[in-house]
This record gives C-alpha cells, structure tokens and sequence, in this order.
C-alpha cells in the first residue's frame, strides 16, 4: 500500500470503453505523493500521466481502486463534496489557464477564498503577486494580459489560498522558454521556501528536472522514478524507452 502523502493511489485503474475496445488508461497504480515536494509525472502520449493526476485531484473518477487526499478518501464522495474539497484544499494550474474574463487578475486570484467566504491573507497575497510580477496589473482583465501574465495570475490563484496541494498540467507549456523557466523557479520556490506541495504533468525534461522527483509512464503503469532529476538524464531515459 502507498504510504500516506499529501495524495496518493491505491490500486487505481481507469478503463474507457468497454469489452474489445477498452482502454486501461491506469492500470493498477499504487503511488504516493509526498508532502512539501515536487513530483513530476512524465510519459508518451497515452501512457497514462494526465489520467492519473486528474484521477488523484478528483476531476475523474477511477474505474477501480482508491484516491487519496491527505487521508480523505475522495474515491465515493459526491459530486458537491468532491467540488468543496477541489475548493477548499487543491489548487490547479493548467496550460489554458482558466480566468473568468469579466473579472480582473485580482478578483481572478482570490476567486477560490471568495467562494468560500473568505480573505487571502494579505502578507502572503502581496508576497506570491511580487514574486509572479504582477503587482501593477492587478486591475487588468485577462483580455489586456499576455499569455504569459495570464498564466502567472493563474499560477497565484492555486497558491494565494496555501491549498494542501498543488496539480499542475503542462503549466509552460503554451509559454515562451524564458517566461516558462521565471514560472517554473517560482513555483520550486514554493515548494523550498512556503513547504507547498505540487504535482506537475510535463513532457518536457527541462520543466521536469525542477522537480524533486520524476514518474515515468507508460501503458497505464509507473515503470521508473528518478529522484533528484536533470533534463539531460530524464531525457537519455525518456528515449531509452521509447526505443
């Protein structure tokens, strides 16, 4: 069984379709993800990687097994209590970002606490929008912002409410190689520096190597890990595998 982290899988299988033509899109993974760490899950296309984040967060159901948050199992909650939990404990980062486009980068941020009824703490809101370099377009709509800015204000709404756990999906993907490495630095410092929590889908060894450890998938299944990655080493073993 995994050891408790701040997420994991127990046994976790993810079928699509049925008889012939399923698709084991996970098939059996039993992982765990520690507290105050990086992990980056890696893979080809089809090997499982953003169906296993997606089912751990909660935004999918597995087929068989258990979904762990901390030590809630999230695998038979219900719709309501499965969004509260998202809300309440999990920040997301993905590659379209996701803002409302009628709110400004401020209101985007602290959507999450203001759905719950909530304040950010403003020592610690002043202190992600600094380090993301937003502080003078606060004001701003997402349609007055560059891709780029609106990926860092998207970046600060998973961590303005110091959520359990961070998931993130090819969060450079869609950036310039420059804004991409300022992005993934900040949330290394997150991790160093505020003991945050993130799990980060990529197929780019470079993004991966900022991690503290790296999964490898394929066929549904984690065929290796490596901890302390370099982009030079993830991406000798990357081939390795394909070939």
């Amino acid at each position: 069984m995994a050891e408790l982290g701040a997420a994991r899988a127990v046994d976790a299988v993810k079928t699509y379709g049925t008889g012939d033509a399923a698709v084991h899109a996970l098939a059996g993974v039993t992982i765990s993800f520690p507290s105050e760490r990086f992990t980056a899950i890696m893979g080809q296309s089809g090997s499982g990687k953003s169906t296993l984040m997606q089912c751990v967060a909660g935004l999918d159901r597995l087929t068989s097994g258990q979904a762990f948050i901390g030590d809630t199992d999230i695998t038979g909650l219900s719709k309501t209590d499965l969004t509260l939990l998202r809300r309440d404990r999990l920040g997301f980062i993905f590659q379209q970002y996701n803002l409302i486009p009628t709110l400004s980068a401020k209101e985007n941020i602290v959507l999450p606490l203001t759905l719950a009824g909530e304040h950010a703490d403003a020592a610690w809101f002043d202190e992600v929008v600094a380090t993301v370099g937003m502080g003078k377009r606060l004001d701003n709509l997402p349609s007055q912002l560059s891709g780029g800015q609106q990926q860092r204000v998207a970046i600060a709404r998973a961590l303005v409410p110091k959520p359990d756990i961070v998931f993130a999906d090819e969060p450079t993907g869609a950036l310039d190689s420059r804004t991409g490495m300022e992005i993934l630095t900040f949330m290394r410092r997150a991790v160093d520096e505020s003991g945050q929590t993130i799990v980060m889908v990529t197929h780019d060894p470079h993004a991966a190597s900022y991690a503290d450890n790296v999964l490898l998938l394929a066929d549904g299944q984690i065929i290796d890990e490596m901890p302390q990655p370099t982009a030079d080493r993830v991406l000798d073993r990357m081939e390795k595998f394909e070939a």
